[in-house]
């Protein structure tokens, strides 16, 4: 019997998530079956509830409906709680389970490119995007998290539930940073952030949770006009699928692995 996964999201035309579950599928052996679903803003709830009934095993929830993930489930893990969203489901003694595997995607895709340890971070963005690596990067034993955000409303909220980060505008922040990690839209959008350049060390290394496999993000580009380090998500989206199918299978596969694969085909 094959087992039935999906990726929900809105929109999805884009999801590399099918290929990645494919190809940790033939690492370990299993037989799954994984595709990518495009729900209605209106109809997510409805659509998860389908799927599970029509005997779905797991799915994987991206933009925009991770809060209402972690909203609709009877059990949250504590990754899920602490961001308040969640992007993997799956049905369990027949309640709706939730976990959100983003935030030890990027540390461990991040390991590669520098220690956390005692680290300067800077966050650009306060949204769901944000909220899922927060509570990551803290436990990773960084020393200063600072977030900047358009919508003070936002930053606010963050900082209601992330007591140890420091919110700041833009024109207000200053100090020298280790890790700029883009959490917004931007680059989604191809749109350039101005940022000072007095905000960089030369060992400074910038983060875009945004990838595009046909050329560099918009923010990876501007770090490489700084002559630093720019690393796009592409690792960190790889890295939080592994640690999903692990909590569907039992199998952490090979990460690096799929992510070479998928660098070499672009």
């Amino acid at each position: 019997m094959t087992n039935h996964f999906a990726v929900m999201g809105n929109p999805i035309a884009h999801s590399l998530s099918p290929f990645i579950h494919q190809q940790f599928a033939e690492q370990t052996g299993i037989r799954l079956s994984y595709e990518k679903i495009l729900v209605p803003e209106g109809d997510f709830e409805t659509c998860v509830a389908q799927f599970f009934t029509q005997g779905g095993k797991g799915l994987n929830i991206t933009l925009p409906f991770k809060p209402r993930a972690f909203a609709m489930a009877a059990v949250a893990k504590l990754r899920a709680q602490q961001a308040k969203a969640a992007n993997t489901l799956w049905m369990q003694e027949g309640q709706l389970h939730a976990d959100n595997t983003d935030g030890i995607g990027l540390i461990r895709d991040l390991s590669h490119y520098l220690n956390l340890a005692d680290k300067q971070v800077l966050i650009l963005g306060a949204g769901g995007a944000a909220r899922g690596i927060i509570n990551p990067l803290l436990e990773a034993g960084i020393a200063q998290l600072v977030i900047v955000n358009r919508s003070e409303d936002n930053a606010k909220r963050l900082k209601a539930d992330f007591a140890q980060i420091k919110c700041s505008s833009l024109s207000e922040l200053t100090g020298h940073f280790d890790l700029i990690i883009n959490a917004t839209s931007a680059s989604l959008a191809e749109e350039k952030l101005q940022l000072a350049p007095s905000l960089l060390k030369s060992t400074t290394v910038c983060y875009d949770l945004a990838y595009n496999l046909q050329a560099h993000t918009p923010f990876v580009e501007w770090a490489h006009e700084q002559k630093i380090a720019g690393v796009d998500g592409l690792g960190m989206l790889v890295e939080q699928a592994a640690e999903a199918f692990l909590i569907w299978h039992g199998l952490r596969p090979d990460a690096r692995a799929v992510l070479h694969q998928l660098r070499k085909n672009s």
